[in-house]
């Protein structure tokens, strides 16, 4: 019975190459590769190393486990013959799993086992990044599924990300956890000429141009668990200016306001108790959540409505009629046992300063950006019943909005036309399709393909980031103005609507128009 000897070949560039390992590589006559799909490997051949690899048993097992087993039962099958030199990519104890087979069967079976050490793409990506592994850097493969669920929590280094297909199954996982938009690492090629190491957002993971057996992940720790993780560090021109970004910057002071220190809501609390208790208002006292559900949105739109006018008093009044509505429905569910408005007011607090741990917390953004990125991660760690990609958009939504935000998450997972030319194709298509529909006479049909019309558009204004319900609303709103002077000219003339031509009805509505212009 041989010995089993372990090597690295490195993280890539033939100069990371230990002189030792090449000397067992060359004086060896069983030299086992785990693949031969590494940069080294030329230059093996270059120095006359023969060897075989274990490229084959990839094509064969039905899993990764069945192929780590393979690859461990053929260098203890070559074991039996002689001395074997086993070599690896990088290095024979990061995140190597047939080492670690390897090492217990050997055991098992009373084979001799060394491992010597080598250069990990570790070493490389501690510079590139700029971390300390002490921070508590965790290292998995990217199949190890298990680990992905504490992503965000601590650094993590995710290895073995070898294809497309790999970074999607990657992305979905980490999406459990992660904000969609979540700024991860790109890691390539460390160490060789065309290496890269970039910052990239979570849903771009598997649309990157090159993946290959050489593609690893950083995900850096939540903004919230920095502190005790630590960050990224950037490195200037001048190496040694070392700037560490999640340092506290107290250069700024929240300026208080009094606004509202005094605030009283008890009184409308004490209407709406008034108004459905026995004796109470009979119209109040009917009603229900699903009764008056329509309220609510009427309400919030009036309030939008007064917002686009500018209108102070407006939107103080608009305000009021919501503020109503909350306390009502917090009414009917105290008066069922469900909750009460304490614990409405409890809940959005304690969100908004879990939220917010950037002014509640140790934690430091620099711009918006990070704050809605923090919002979006932390938010992904309470919603733990969202398991589907659509989960979270609410049906309750008027439909425009509904499916501009429907569209967007799908985006985010790479379901999305390349850019605009296709969407537009596809507004046509579906217009056709449309004319087709009313064409034959069927209402059914007519419908269907209208909404598929009205789906594409709001599609192309989403590839402009043009929010389509507020731009239908802020039309809907220029029309009712210039209709209302429209109106305010027929009356004035003394004339009926019938007494108009259509040309002379326009006239009044171009006149609307230059008005606006002019404001």
């Amino acid at each position: 019975m041989g010995t089993i000897t372990i090597v690295g070949l490195g993280p890539g560039a033939v100069g990371n190459l230990s002189l030792e390992t090449m000397s067992f590589l060359q004086n060896c006559k069983q030299v086992i590769l785990r693949t031969a799909v590494h940069p080294t490997v030329a230059e093996l051949e270059k120095q006359g190393v023969k060897y075989s690899s274990c490229d084959d048993l990839y094509e064969q097992g039905a899993s990764f486990e069945d192929v780590y087993d393979n690859v461990a039962a053929r260098v203890l099958a070559a074991a039996k013959k002689g001395d074997v030199v086993y070599a690896v990519p990088g290095s024979p104890l990061v995140a190597e799993k047939t080492v670690v087979l390897l090492r217990q069967l050997a055991k098992e079976q009373g084979v001799k086992l060394v491992i010597k050490p080598s250069m990990s793409f570790l070493d490389l990506a501690y510079v590139e990044l700029g971390i300390d592994p002490i921070a508590g850097l965790r290292i998995i493969d990217a199949q190890d599924f298990g680990a992905i669920t504490d992503a965000g929590e601590y650094p993590l280094m995710i290895t073995q990300v070898y294809s497309q297909l790999v970074a999607g199954d990657l992305k979905i996982a980490l999406m459990e956890n992660l904000a969609d938009d979540y700024e991860i690492y790109f890691l390539r090629n460390l160490g060789l000429p065309d290496e890269e190491c970039r910052p990239i957002k979570l849903f771009e993971l598997d649309r990157q141009e090159h993946i290959d057996h050489l593609t690893s992940v950083y995900v850096p720790p939540l903004a919230e668990n920095s502190e005790s993780c630590g960050g990224i560090m950037t490195f200037s021109d001048d190496e040694d200016n070392l700037v560490v970004t999640d340092e506290a910057d107290d250069s700024e002071e929240l300026v208080a306001t009094d606004g509202f220190d005094d605030v009283d809501i008890q009184p409308l609390v004490d209407v709406l108790r008034t108004l459905r208790e026995p004796g109470g208002c009979p119209w109040d006292r009917e009603q229900t959540h699903a009764s008056i559900r329509s309220n609510m949105i009427e309400e919030v739109y009036e309030y939008l409505e007064a917002v686009d006018d500018d209108d102070t008093e407006g939107m103080r009044e608009e305000l009021g009629d919501v503020l109503m509505q909350i306390v009502f429905h917090a009414r009917m569910a105290e008066e069922a046992g469900r909750f009460d408005l304490q614990e409405v007011i409890d809940e959005v607090v304690d969100k908004l300063i879990r939220r917010h741990p950037h002014v509640f917390g140790e934690t430091h953004v620099d711009n918006s950006d990070d704050v809605l990125r923090n919002w979006e991660a932390i938010k992904k760690l309470e919603k733990t019943e969202r398991k589907h990609i659509l989960d979270g958009v609410s049906q309750g939504l008027p439909a425009l909005l509904r499916a501009y935000k429907m569209q967007g998450k799908a985006a985010k997972v790479g379901f999305d036309w390349p850019d605009s030319v296709g969407v537009w194709n596809k507004v046509q298509e579906e217009l056709a399709e449309l004319q087709e529909a009313l064409a034959g006479g069927n209402r059914e049909a007519a419908e269907a393909e209208l909404g598929d019309v009205l789906f594409a558009v709001v599609n192309y204004a989403r590839h402009f980031k043009i929010e389509p319900e507020t731009a239908l609303n802020g039309t809907n709103n220029r029309f009712a103005k210039r209709f209302g002077h429209v109106e305010a000219c027929v009356a004035a003339s003394g004339k009926s609507w019938t007494d108009f031509t259509l040309d002379e009805l326009d006239k009044f509505w171009n006149e609307a128009k230059q008005a606006e212009k002019r404001d």
